[in-house]
């Protein structure tokens, strides 16, 4: 997955209504959209997802506001981050999509944030305990060695992950069954014992599973298209005939239905002793 985009998306909004538009007019309007970055306003209308009950971006916000030295990892295009209305004396982000790192450096850098290119699988760029904080909202892939590193003892980390089998629903309309360690990667129990392998303590993990409806194929279109790592191979192209067969069932029954899932971690690492 790397080079790829760090969040999936969480489309919001729209009524239940299929669109009576063309499968070519809405098919070409998503591949004309822009992919770049985590604005999802396009899927307004188009697209829902159900939010999970512990409200992330509003508690990583506290959580920001009482930091002295932050780190958001894989921060996307920096909207997320940049919700927060306070932010530590020292934050950070890092992002290892191109196309991503320049975005988030033009939000987040008014907001005295740095933003550091760094590749999901390499090394963070930082020095020991650097930070009482780290934040990351669907990581690519969490290093919780890495991560254990640059906390300071005593500090935090505190992110939403994205969980097992998520939205496979869509994934094997296209690809097929999946096998099981395909269906159990991320699975919070594995992540768990990396974590703890890595000398972090699990003050909280919760975990959910979210009802999303794609209301027509451009959705699916842009979704596949941002979600790069969904369906790897993804173009128009190759997958037209099943793109249009999908276009006709949501017209015949309506929304596509799929289940993302998300939990949430709250790891400490432990102050050294007396």
């Amino acid at each position: 997955m790397s080079n790829s985009p760090s969040h999936p998306p969480e489309p919001s909004g729209g009524d239940r209504t299929p669109s009576p538009r063309t499968f070519d007019d809405l098919v070409a309007e998503a591949e004309a959209a822009p992919t770049a970055g985590w604005d999802f306003s396009w899927f307004e209308g188009r697209a829902t997802e159900a939010r999970p009950s512990w409200r992330y971006s509003e508690a990583m916000a506290e959580r920001l506001a009482a930091a002295k030295a932050s780190l958001d990892i894989q921060t996307g295009g920096g909207e997320v981050l940049a919700s927060a209305a306070t932010l530590p004396p020292l934050a950070v982000a890092t992002e290892g999509w191109p196309a991503n790192v320049a975005k988030a450096t033009a939000l987040l850098h008014p907001r005295g944030v740095a933003v550091v290119a760094s590749p999901e699988d390499a090394p963070l760029p930082f020095a020991d305990a650097a930070f009482d904080l780290v934040t990351s909202r669907h990581p690519v892939q969490a290093r919780f060695a890495e991560i254990a590193r640059v906390l300071r003892p005593g500090g935090t980390y505190f992110a939403q992950h994205v969980g097992p089998a998520s939205v496979f629903e869509l994934v094997e309309y296209f690809l097929g069954p999946q096998p099981a360690e395909v269906r159990n990667g991320r699975h919070p129990d594995l992540e768990r014992a990396e974590a703890e392998a890595a000398g972090l303590e699990v003050a909280d993990l919760r975990a959910e599973r979210l009802r999303m409806e794609f209301f027509d194929i451009g959705a699916v279109v842009h979704f596949l298209r941002k979600v790069v790592w969904m369906v790897p191979d993804f173009s128009v192209e190759k997958y037209r005939p099943r793109l249009r067969e999908l276009h006709e069932r949501i017209q015949a029954e309506g929304p596509f239905v799929a289940h993302s899932s998300r939990h949430l971690f709250d790891l400490r690492k432990p102050a050294r002793p007396f």
